[in-house]
């Protein structure tokens, strides 16, 4: 049973890897599990090293200084403080503090891209009631919150990226309300705004290809994206997976002004080409 569970974690860990784009990397890499940050002393947290070698060759740090747990891949935190590893050939891992604050404002530990859903969470030591959350990005306020102590920002945009905080009740005598530390927020580009590509003027009777180009992220090259052209504001193709749009025949009615649209699957995000102009000339 206990091999099968350490299978399962390895198993889940390989993926989230592959997920962030870990895999094949040069590069150490650090991975939390649960999967937030700040992680917090509370919860069960392992830290699992990988990079170039074997477990064996392993270094560990805590607060900068080399660390006892050598020889291992990974392990369970028992002390607060800010971790690093690492492997021969790719380097220290960026850090991982875990935290023993009384209160902490936790973002998920993964890479975060326009139209994600996204929770982030304040939470008491040893997940003890905390009650009037705020919750606040950069100095200002933000209201947006869910079940009190959640802060909701799906789908996420990039104007979500910043410092975010949280200030809670904690029922202290002494000091009766906590304020955590600020966590940031980085949201990528899922997709670049993508560019129309034609050729500006045709004669009737010939075919006209468009060409939608967007770059997708390396950090989820594969997002299925959908792709929409249009004439004059009206819809003349797609939405479609294909970037191309081919009109076998033009004639002098196809000239106007032409764009794309470019979006996520389920809308969330959409970006939209400059217009392209193009002329049809009779013979």
């Amino acid at each position: 049973m206990a091999g099968d569970t350490r299978m399962a974690r390895k198993v889940a860990l390989l993926l989230w890897a592959q997920t962030l784009g870990l895999i094949g990397a040069q590069t150490t890499q650090l991975l939390v599990e649960p999967r937030w940050r700040p992680a917090v002393l509370w919860d069960r947290v392992t830290l699992t090293c990988q990079g170039s070698g074997t477990a064996g060759a392993t270094t560990w740090y805590k607060d900068g200084q080399r660390w006892g747990q050598q020889g291992l891949d990974h392990f369970t935190v028992t002390e607060s403080g800010t971790y690093t590893c690492d492997r021969p050939g790719t380097g220290h891992s960026p850090p991982v503090t875990v935290s023993k604050a009384r209160l902490v404002l936790q973002v998920p530990a993964q890479e975060l891209l326009e139209g994600d859903m996204v929770t982030l969470r304040c939470r008491r030591w040893e997940n003890m009631l905390v009650t009037g959350v705020l919750f606040y990005h950069g100095d200002k306020e933000v209201e947006r919150s869910l079940n009190g102590t959640e802060l909701s920002l799906s789908p996420l945009q990039l104007n979500h990226s910043g410092r975010y905080s949280c200030r809670g009740q904690v029922d202290s005598k002494v000091a009766p309300w906590a304020h955590s530390a600020s966590v940031t927020v980085t949201v990528h580009e899922l997709f670049s705004v993508p560019v129309l590509e034609g050729p500006p003027y045709l004669t009737v009777g010939s075919p006209l290809t468009l060409s939608c180009l967007s770059t997708p992220s390396p950090l989820r090259p594969r997002a299925p994206l959908l792709h929409v052209f249009y004439r004059d504001r009206q819809v003349v193709g797609g939405p479609q997976g294909s970037p191309q749009l081919l009109v076998p025949t033009v004639g002098v009615s196809h000239s106007g002004n032409y764009s794309c649209q470019v979006q996520s699957e389920g809308g969330a995000v959409r970006k939209s080409s400059s217009q392209l102009h193009i002329t049809v000339h009779s013979e």
